[in-house]
């Protein structure tokens, strides 16, 4: 008679069993242990670190603050005054819109309460917590009371369903925007052999699947906002990324190419 598992360990020793038996398909068993993962890991192992926060200075005109939501794409944004540890709150992009509307309102009436949270919390805590509250972020903390951190509901759901992409995620297909001359916006996810096509260029397809994962081989970690690559007369720098990747680009032509002129309607 067989036994039943006794732990996590062995839990996790009979669905890679079935997994192998095709009794549980892929998508199944990658969710499965995305749930068992979920209920080991802290909010440190998944946070946004301090460094790579996007945040609003709540003093800051609001024509400098919409081009900042336009910028990063973001919904909700840590809000602080005068130092940057210093959050007061968190604001909605939606909201800053009535500022836009209704010139008499000031930005700071629109700040909402933040919520505070330890580097130790469980993701399954968290995630209960967020579903019982209806909040969609918390700024983490560390020991000493400091921002380490950011985490959001979808950072802590990826965790168990992998990549979440709403009806505004670009395809393939329109992957690669013209943003004046010789310069364009590309999504990291962009596959290296449309990359190549549309350019004109050699990034090699051999290592990598998309132009994120080629800059991240290039800087030896995951690329961060700012960071820099050059190839076949292209210089691609960073626009936004999270914890995890790059997310947009920004291509520039600083050489002539050595292929094709760039088809932006490929």
């Amino acid at each position: 008679m067989r036994r039943e598992p006794e732990d996590r360990e062995g839990i996790k020793a009979v669905l890679e069993a079935a997994h192998d038996r095709d009794l549980l398909d892929a998508e199944s068993y990658k969710m499965i242990k995305g749930a068992l993962a979920v209920s080991e890991g802290t909010v440190g192992d998944i946070m946004v670190p301090r460094s790579r926060m996007d945040l609003l200075d709540v003093t800051q005109p609001i024509p400098y603050l919409v081009a900042n939501v336009i910028e990063t794409a973001h919904s909700r944004f840590p809000v602080y005054e005068g130092d940057r540890d210093n959050i007061i709150g968190i604001l909605l992009a939606k909201d800053l819109l009535r500022c836009m509307l209704e010139p008499g309102i000031e930005v700071r009436t629109l700040v909402r309460p933040a919520v505070f949270i330890p580097e130790s919390k469980r993701l399954n805590v968290l995630l209960h917590e967020f579903r019982a509250s209806r909040n969609h972020q918390a700024i983490v903390i560390d020991e000493h009371g400091g921002i380490s951190g950011l985490v959001t509901m979808e950072d802590v759901l990826e965790q168990i369903v992998g990549d979440i992409e709403d009806e505004f995620d670009e395809t393939e297909e329109d992957s690669i925007f013209p943003e004046g001359e010789n310069q364009w916006r590309v999504l990291a996810a962009t596959d290296i052999s449309h990359f190549n096509d549309v350019f004109g260029c050699h990034l090699p397809d051999d290592e990598y699947d998309s132009v994120g994962g080629w800059m991240g081989g290039q800087l030896g970690r995951i690329p961060r906002r700012g960071d820099v690559a050059e190839i076949d007369g292209l210089k691609l720098e960073v626009a936004r990324g999270d914890a995890r990747r790059a997310i947009w680009l920004r291509v520039k032509r600083v050489a002539p190419s050595r292929g094709v002129p760039p088809d932006t309607n490929a």
